[in-house]
């Protein structure tokens, strides 16, 4: 009794790899890298932030040259990563957390009214980081200001 001969199975015989299947394989291989690591970067990146770079203990920060806020201006500085209002008023310097109270928002300088204003919730502090009015629930935070040749130095950065 002969057995029928069993067909040959297409997928087990190796073919040659042409030059284009060789390409494209390679292509869509390197493609699969990329789009793997473009989705794992901002995974890996959430995990694990840089340190930050900022001074000592909330060292002295440079921000701006006296030249650069005249009389009756402010303006926001990054100090030791948080926002910091510096104003220039006729009597002397003065710098104030530039977070409101109320909800974190980036406090400006109104040149008009000479008040920090809240642009979020239309809140007021004087320049003494004292509510005006709004609904922030606590005054502002204040720091050092330091002049020295023509440089302005806020010391701080805890708040």
């Amino acid at each position: 009794m002969d057995e029928p001969a069993t067909p040959i199975d297409d997928r087990a015989v190796a073919q040659p790899v042409s030059r284009r299947g060789l390409v494209i394989d390679v292509l869509l291989g390197f493609s699969a890298l990329a789009a793997a690591g473009g989705v794992a970067t901002p995974i890996v990146a959430y995990l694990w932030p840089p340190k930050q770079a900022s001074a000592a203990g909330g060292g002295r920060v440079e921000v701006a040259a006296t030249e650069d806020l005249p009389v009756g201006t402010g303006e926001v500085y990054s100090v030791n990563n948080k926002p910091v209002i510096v104003i220039h008023l006729a009597d002397g310097w003065k710098a104030l957390s530039a977070t409101c109270t109320h909800l974190g928002c980036i406090l400006l300088w109104n040149e008009q009214r000479e008040v920090i204003a809240c642009p979020c919730h239309e809140a007021y502090f004087n320049t003494n980081g004292a509510v005006i009015s709004g609904p922030p629930p606590a005054p502002l935070a204040e720091y050092r200001v330091q002049v020295e040749n023509g440089q302005i130095y806020v010391e701080g950065g805890e708040g």
